[in-house]
């Protein structure tokens, strides 16, 4: 297939017991920057669901005996799979989600990344004692069922991120991308379904009413989420009739906070794809920059100048750098924040230039030092939209960056460590990247504070996060 190459429409089927079936009914998905549709998935009944979820349960008790070194190898030949229909996976993500075609290569590349590194994590087993009366260890046992609902921002990266460390720790899982961006998932559903005995790994599409059926459903053990803090307070009360365990990774008002020991230049170049990576909608972007206020207007001055120098439109155009909103709703949404400054008299330092016609798409926009109060400092705009705000001392900027319901990620921008390392540990966040950001690793624990999750994944928390404990004595004499 030639790089980039996307010939709609594209008809995907659900993985349900070891076959791909096309569903009693389907549902469009359409291309954000055209609003053309592009292709169709299955729309998931409550019958069907039913099905899926009675062999989602009767597969467990075989797959939690598999022993975990054959569990292990078909979690692996999963990165081979993907790698082999890397450019046809790429361009349908660049078609449904938006984002320009290298971003939707490294969003796989990272995808094969994290998957060969998370097939080699060990679970543990604790002695807990080990003398002449008894030996005592803890196990990590699986769940059973765990449902693994993911996003429409990174469809195939962040429902991998949940679905391997499950299976490996032997679950059945049960995966439903985003009604919007259902083809890319359901590509490589196709690809891996041979790799698994039927029922352990299923994956179906449906409508916005499918979600709650699943968080709810009875067979439901565990339920990993990745969306809208909004939606996860849904997910936790859909779950609470069960005690169901439970993943959340919700929204994010990150913040940036940049020291007036950095090149302001330099800092900006690089905190603009912090915040406008993806058309801002990374749930780890950042999305407030304090910057210290002495180099507050160079820093301000070289971020538009960045912004000047990039391209909104179709992510299928090779110089796009930045493409559309993913859907309606949320294009809606940032538009009214923008409205919303506008109104209310704020000082735009920059406004872009974006397709008109029928996309999604809004216009790279800088704010420049609007008041703490303002809904585009408060609420997470997850669009290419940023304010910058200026800040006097460090506990005054660590005050107000602390200070929202969020607590995702934040970013320190100093060249001095003491002070970056006096600071990381006072920022409310569950991450925090000093002169980086949107770096993630395989082997670090990832999750939100406050209201901006529950539970963690990658590393060792994310078999923690799929098991329980059991402990086992055995009496000696």
């Amino acid at each position: 297939m030639a790089d980039g190459a996307f010939t709609p429409p594209v008809r995907v089927d659900m993985l349900v017991c070891g076959k791909m079936v096309p569903g009693t009914a389907r549902m469009e998905v359409i291309n954000p920057a055209t609003t053309e549709v592009i292709g169709t998935a299955p729309r998931c009944s409550r019958d069907e669901l039913e099905a899926v979820m009675a062999e989602a349960r009767a597969a467990f008790p075989a797959w939690r005996d598999t022993p975990i070194e054959e569990r292990r190898k078909a979690v692996a030949q999963i990165a081979d799979l993907i790698e082999a229909e890397a450019e046809e996976i790429a361009a349908t993500l660049t078609a449904e989600q938006g984002k320009n075609l290298t971003f939707a290569r490294a969003e796989l590349a990272s995808l094969t990344r994290f998957l060969r590194a998370q097939a080699g994590i060990e679970m543990p087993v604790v002695v807990n004692e080990d003398s002449e009366e008894r030996i005592s260890k803890t196990y990590r046992v699986p769940l059973g069922v765990v449902a693994a609902i993911s996003p429409w921002n990174f469809p195939v990266l962040l429902a991998w991120w949940k679905i391997v460390p499950a299976l490996l720790a032997g679950n059945t899982v049960v995966l439903k991308p985003a009604p919007q961006t259902p083809l890319a998932a359901l590509k490589i559903a196709a690809l891996v379904a041979d790799l698994f005995p039927a029922g352990v790994l299923q994956v179906i599409s449906g409508g916005d009413e499918l979600g709650p059926w699943l968080t709810a459903h009875p067979e439901v053990d565990k339920i990993s989420f990745t969306g809208s803090t909004a939606t996860g307070r849904k997910v936790m009360e859909g779950a609470g009739a069960s005690l169901k365990r439970l993943t959340l990774e919700l929204g994010g008002n990150d913040p940036a906070l940049v020291f007036d020991d950095v090149d302001p230049v330099k800092a900006a170049n690089k905190v603009f794809w912090a915040a406008f990576a993806n058309a801002g909608q990374i749930c780890i972007a950042s999305k407030r920059v304090y910057v210290q206020r002495s180099i507050y207007e160079a820093f301000r001055d070289a971020l538009v100048a960045a912004a000047a120098q990039v391209k909104v439109g179709n992510g299928a155009e090779p110089d796009t750098l930045v493409g559309p909103i993913q859907n309606k709703a949320q294009f809606e949404r940032v538009k009214d924040l923008i409205a919303d400054s506008r109104a209310h008299g704020y000082t735009f330092a920059f406004e872009g230039e974006a397709p008109q016609g029928p996309g999604f798409f809004v216009p790279l926009t800088i704010l420049d030092n609007p008041p703490d109060d303002a809904r585009i400092v408060r609420e997470e705009q997850f669009g290419p939209v940023l304010p910058l705000l200026v800040f006097d001392t460090e506990d005054e900027v660590i005050a107000r960056a602390n200070d929202t319901e969020y607590g995702l990620a934040a970013t320190i921008w100093t060249e001095e460590m003491t002070r970056a390392e006096r600071v990381s540990r006072r920022l409310e966040a569950g991450t925090v990247w000093i002169n980086e950001a949107i770096y993630l690793s395989p082997d670090a624990a990832f999750g939100g504070r406050k209201q901006s999750g529950l539970g963690a994944e990658h590393g060792a928390d994310a078999l923690l996060a799929v098991t329980e404990p059991q402990t086992v004595t055995m009496k000696r004499n």
